[in-house]
């Protein structure tokens, strides 16, 4: 073991600080790490520093993906526990950088995968957002402009950049670095070992503080934190600022129809409403509509806020509109909960969270439609007929398109959803057939 480390130690040049002062710091509270693997499967490993000999071996998995003859590298933007919503968008902005900039240049020949760091125990607040960059070349260059990039990075606490490597009895290693004025400093050195996949996926704690904003108040700081580098924020805040905190449904009937992109959905709200002399709403609202592509192009918890804020915009409009006529609504708060759970949440649709979670239930403080409906078809279905549209997609519409494991996870939160629940509805039938399933359907649960 002595002379494994000391191979370790002599195999790449560079500075370093008095290691297990140094790597204990960077150790604790121990750590851990998800790893969402090529076929959607996850893979969990700690690093230990002084590992005994006896230690378990990390998954195959991994020694195929971390060990040699290629090289792989570990970036996690750190977010100290408990940090407040600065931090939490600071920290999502960087990573967004990052992987704008790890998928340009040097980088293109590597692959990328989703890294998460965690402390184990299930606590929310220090998920640690990041990647895994496998280099088939092990190329130097790759390592140089890694380090680079580093070094860019002017943001506290700055990133560690961590290099994989294996010993002579294929043990796996991680040697840690960071830059200090310039320079390369070794700060780390800690054998790669099994960790037990814990009970919920390491993200789910976060998940209210971040993407799925249990109230407005939640989402409107996240919003106020990005006025200063995205002008509309303002105008998005002082349109919501402009809604009553708390509002109330007319004595007319509201109801949410849901569904994914092609299932049918906006021409059956437009014939509902059409049926029903109801008043066809949209969410996000026309007022912030236009603005939509900018915050699409934010990272998850600014752009989650954007939609949710608009939720509560509409919100206002139902409690208006509700007391003079029934209200449909094109898309609502379920939407905007299932793809953010789903984006979020890496893996297969089994690492969800668990139905009856407190991530799928509705807000609180949100009015709450009488009756949500969920249009379905099947993918092959949905795939023809998103190809007869030649519509331009959002990054998510393209992802369903292209990823079934998304799509499945989408639905299945879909149809998780409590308080209310989503009524599900085949809408694979003629328009006219579909039409009076939903009518139907509404005509039963709420008496119009």
């Amino acid at each position: 073991m002595a002379f494994a480390r000391r191979l370790l130690r002599g195999r790449l040049s560079g500075p370093r600080v008095g290691l297990r002062g140094v790597c204990a710091g960077a150790m604790a509270p121990p750590r851990r790490f998800v790893l969402e693997l090529p076929d959607c499967s996850l893979a969990h490993f700690a690093l230990l520093a002084d590992a005994p000999g006896h230690a378990d071996a990390p998954d195959p998995r991994l020694a195929a993906l971390l060990g040699p003859p290629e090289r792989s590298y570990s970036l996690c933007v750190p977010v100290t526990p408990g940090a407040g919503c600065g931090a939490r968008v600071r920290a999502a902005r960087l990573h967004h950088r990052l992987l704008h900039q790890l998928r340009r240049g040097p980088f293109q020949r590597c692959q990328l995968l989703r890294l998460l760091c965690y402390c184990p125990g299930g606590q929310a607040g220090g998920a640690q957002h990041g990647f895994l960059l496998r280099d088939p070349q092990d190329d130097p260059d790759t390592r140089r402009a890694l380090l680079e990039l580093l070094g860019t990075c002017h943001e506290a606490p700055r990133p560690h950049l961590g290099e994989f490597e294996a010993d002579l009895p294929g043990q796996l290693w991680q040697r840690l670095w960071e830059m200090q004025d310039g320079r390369r400093l070794q700060v780390g050195c800690a054998r790669v070992v099994a960790a037990p996949e814990p009970p919920l996926h390491p993200v789910v704690p976060d998940l209210a503080s971040s993407v799925v904003f249990r109230d407005r108040e939640v989402a409107r700081a996240v919003l106020e934190e990005c006025t200063s580098f995205i002008p509309e924020a303002r105008a998005v805040l002082d349109l919501v600022d402009q809604c009553p905190k708390q509002v109330q449904k007319g004595k007319f009937q509201v109801v949410a129809i849901e569904g994914l992109d092609a299932t049918g959905k906006t021409t059956v709200t437009q014939s509902v409403a059409d049926s029903l002399k109801a008043v066809l709403l949209k969410s996000p609202p026309s007022c912030i509509g236009q603005w939509r592509k900018i915050f699409d192009d934010e990272p998850a918890i600014i752009r989650r806020a954007f939609y949710s804020l608009g939720n509560y915009i509409v919100a206002s409009e139902i409690a208006k509109e509700s007391a003079k006529s029934p209200v449909i609504v094109d898309r609502y708060w379920h939407s905007t909960a299932t793809y953010a759970i789903a984006t979020e949440v890496s893996g297969g649709p089994q690492h969800l969270p668990p139905a009856h979670h407190p991530v799928y239930q509705w807000p609180e403080d949100l009015l709450k439609p009488d009756l949500v409906l969920l249009l379905t078809v099947s993918p092959e279905e949905r795939l023809q007929r998103l190809q007869g549209r030649g519509m331009e997609k959002t990054r998510e519409e393209a992802e369903l398109e292209a990823n079934s494991v998304f799509r499945q996870k989408v639905e299945m939160s879909y149809q998780r959803m409590e308080n209310p629940g989503c009524h599900v509805v085949d809408a694979s039938p003629s328009r006219e057939k579909v039409l009076q399933m939903v009518l139907s359907l509404i005509q039963n649960r709420c008496n119009l």
